[in-house]
């Protein structure tokens, strides 16, 4: 586990797409860097189990698919896994870890051995390196982050997401990174990010920061992310080794982004207030994104289970 640069990893996109992808590179801080060594977190025979593992409430018994979905808005809840997979050999989970009682943070352990893709925090982080600063305003530290906070309390809408990320210390026999702390932020229904596009440079909704517990689990309550033209709906996330680094907007362990599942993106854009993302979404493809189009995401796409009208569930494993 070693720190990172704040903003290392591939070029981000502003909302414009360009013919070569190679998108908002006035506003990337970064530079490109190479893939880590090859894995993921779910084996093809396994996908069922590892989302129920992986998702809180997840089922074992749901139905996981590839990108496509029987479910319509609104129907009983399905699960979403990826199952274009490549099984890895992973270490057996550590007896004596203190979250080896969980079942969920006993499967991260065992599936641990391949970091998480680094990279960039792109155009729109609110973490000083390209303007303004969420991470030393007072109220930042939430699990809701829905709503503003400070001088204003402007709450947007759209479909529930809980995301919960589990951390993992790859250097020390991927133990739980208790005490860890993860900044996450995102756009909103209609891809526009806070404290950035205009009209919303005093709003600083859909940003928050997470202490990991004794698990390394952070959780957020959020909204479905909207579609932008460009990239593939995600959410950005920076690992920093303690709450006073994150809050000081110190330096961060590791900055990468979760992918988001078709067969939830459809489910969720063909809803009441996410028009402009319908619009969006079908003109980039996991392929043909920036970030994660050379792989098609297969180290950051979430677990997700939900509908429409109960709300969604993300889960992912974060290896650093």
């Amino acid at each position: 586990m070693t720190p990172s640069p704040r903003t290392p990893g591939r070029q981000d996109a502003p909302h414009e797409p360009h013919p070569n992808h190679d998108r908002g590179l006035e506003f990337d801080l970064s530079t490109l860097m190479t893939r880590r060594s090859l894995g993921m977190f779910f084996g093809a025979g396994t996908a069922a189990a590892a989302l129920a593992a992986c998702t809180p409430g997840g089922s074992s018994g749901s139905a996981a698919t590839t990108g496509t979905s029987s479910a319509s808005a609104g129907s009983t809840a399905v699960s979403y896994t990826h199952l274009d997979v490549y099984k890895r050999q992973a270490p057996a989970a550590s007896a004596s870890s203190s979250a080896a009682a969980s079942p969920t943070v006993t499967r991260a352990i065992a599936e641990c051995s391949v970091e998480i893709p680094q990279e960039t925090a792109g155009p729109y982080p609110g973490d000083v390196s390209n303007g303004p600063n969420a991470l030393e305003a007072s109220g930042v530290v939430r699990q809701d982050i829905t709503s503003s906070f400070g001088t204003s309390t402007t709450k947007v809408d759209g479909v529930p997401l809980t995301v919960t990320l589990t951390l993992l210390d790859n250097a020390n026999g991927c133990v739980p990174l208790a005490g860890a702390a993860v900044y996450a932020w995102h756009c909103d229904r209609d891809g526009k990010y806070s404290l950035y596009d205009s009209g919303l440079e005093n709003e600083n909704y859909l940003r928050g920061v997470q202490e990991a517990d004794a698990n390394g689990q952070v959780t957020f309550k959020t909204i479905y992310p909207g579609a932008y033209n460009g990239r593939w709906p995600h959410m950005h996330f920076e690992v920093f080794q303690s709450m006073n680094n994150a809050t000081a907007a110190g330096q961060v362990l590791a900055v990468s982004q979760i992918a988001l599942t078709d067969a939830a993106c459809r489910e969720v854009y063909a809803s009441a207030g996410y028009e402009t993302s319908a619009r969006n979404f079908p003109n980039t493809t996991l392929k043909s994104d920036n970030v994660f189009g050379d792989d098609g995401g297969i180290y950051q796409l979430a677990a997700m289970s939900g509908s429409v009208s109960a709300g969604y569930t993300a889960g992912l494993n974060v290896t650093v």
